[in-house]
């Protein structure tokens, strides 16, 4: 396996070609079979194998995903949704073949309903697109995961990222959903409504399901009001482990942080390098606080108050918002800037999560295992809800560096899931953890399989990912 894995051919979908000719008779030009279109859409940003699909369908309405998936459905062809291919785990690639739906171009935010904090968007919506359309009206989307990720894509890999720890995850933030099933249904699932007691929660069993149980068509999200202050910081440790009691100690004395991220030493360098900052040389903490300017003062100075007895120090925080935003884009860059400091390497990153009382346990242990064998796998993570990543960069030059890197993978999976937590946090399944799923959820994957039969009986939706091949 090579650490940038070339594009790979699999066996063509049975039927494809007559899906693919109706298809032109209905979109024309908006049917592609070009390899550069379907490479694009075969490989996401991960080490993984890449699988063209044999063409790629660009879809401008709901109505027009029904009818795509009505088509598809009828001659068993297979179907991947595509939202900005920014996913980590394979995703989007397509090991089946088939057809790649593109949803980009449904990229309308449909309704801000500012009294009640909701908006409804297609899922070709970015979120900085959609804060930047809803910014004239004091409200915010939080969800943060660093890519520019489009909101349906976000919703079906049951997206986090920086400002999770206060604001929750996309399981937290999304109401209802429209979506279109395999069988070419489109339905609503949800109310614009707080809470609900009425039926099976189906907006929960979509969000996370990606793509494997229908297209998304339609979010209804929740807003929030954009704090009166929003003030970031910094502070440096000399220890890891001293960097990761402070965020343990911060949550559980209740202290409403938005962000607390931390970054390594190693990634430390490569930020500074690649982002043209000076920041310590050392171990860093990250932190937001949100809230009136006396609230955000006092945040702040119980944090620092925190990191003082863990070893921190250079606490340095700003309320300007270039600043601010200079900051969190360094750390959403820390990957590019890992990858820029190994030109030609192969980027793998990967994520677990853990109860915020082990944090401390499985980071220090991952470092050493990292350290032990020769790896280079800078540490980032979202510690506020006791999830981290590895940014594992892999030497195409040295044959053994992939299982390696493999190896420590599934060190760090089994470490998380002895300590109470997850194979991923944030990142999702696709095709890179479905082996972790059985050791996670045991008899449960057995009840994932019979939902997804009963969905979808002929699995032409994203087949191949979370469960694996077949029903």
């Amino acid at each position: 396996m090579a650490a940038e894995a070339p594009m790979q051919a699999q066996v063509r979908a049975p039927h494809v070609d007559e899906t693919i000719t109706e298809l032109r008779k209905l979109y024309g030009d908006r049917v592609s079979t070009a390899h550069a279109v379907r490479e694009q859409h075969g490989k996401d940003i991960s080490y993984h194998k890449a699988h063209l699909p044999d063409a790629v369908v660009f879809a401008e309405s709901a109505e027009e995903v029904q009818k795509i998936v009505e088509l598809c459905a009828r001659h068993k062809t297979p179907i991947i949704a595509y939202g900005t291919g920014t996913s980590l785990e394979g995703h989007i690639s397509a090991p089946n073949g088939g057809i790649s739906l593109d949803v980009s171009r449904m990229n309308k935010v449909l309704a801000v309903n500012e009294a009640d904090l909701d908006v409804v968007v297609q899922p070709g919506v970015t979120r900085k697109q959609l804060n930047e359309y809803i910014r004239d009206t004091g409200l915010f989307f939080p969800i943060d995961p660093g890519a520019d990720a489009s909101i349906g894509g976000m919703t079906s890999t049951r997206a986090s990222g920086t400002n999770a720890v206060r604001y929750g995850t996309m399981r937290e933030n999304v109401l209802a959903l429209q979506v279109v099933t395999a069988d070419g249904r489109l339905m609503r699932l949800g109310r614009r409504s707080r809470k609900s007691s009425a039926g099976y929660d189906l907006v929960k069993l979509f969000i996370g399901s990606e793509g494997t149980l229908g297209v998304i068509t339609e979010i209804t999200l929740r807003l929030y009001g954009i704090p009166e202050s929003m003030a970031a910081a910094t502070c440096a440790f000399e220890s890891l482990e001293g960097a990761v009691n402070a965020v343990i100690q911060t949550i559980q004395s209740g202290i409403p942080v938005a962000r607390i991220e931390l970054m390594d030493t190693e990634t430390v360098a490569t930020v500074n390098n690649y982002s043209k900052l000076s920041l310590p040389s050392k171990n860093l903490l990250l932190l937001e606080f949100h809230g009136t300017e006396a609230g955000t003062k006092e945040q702040a100075e119980m944090v620092q108050a925190i990191a003082g007895e863990n070893g921190g120090g250079d606490f340095a925080w700003t309320g300007q918002a270039e600043e601010r935003t200079r900051m969190w884009q360094a750390r959403h860059d820390a990957a590019w800037a890992a990858k820029a400091a190994r030109p030609g390497w192969g980027m793998w990153a990967t994520d677990v999560c853990v109860p915020i009382s082990r944090l401390a346990e499985c980071i220090l242990e991952t470092q050493k295992d990292v350290q032990k064998n020769g790896l280079y796998a800078p540490i980032v993570g979202h510690v506020g809800d006791g999830n981290f990543h590895l940014t594992m960069m892999v030497n195409p030059g040295d044959p053994t560096y992939l299982p390696r890197a493999e190896a420590l993978n599934d060190r760090l999976v089994a470490r998380a899931l002895e300590l109470g937590g997850t194979c991923t946090g944030e990142h999702g399944v696709g095709l890179g953890k479905i082996k972790f799923l059985y050791e996670e959820h045991g008899e449960a994957v057995s009840l994932m399989r019979s939902i997804k039969k009963a969905l979808d009986p002929d699995n032409i939706m994203n087949p191949g990912k979370i469960i694996g091949p077949g029903n």
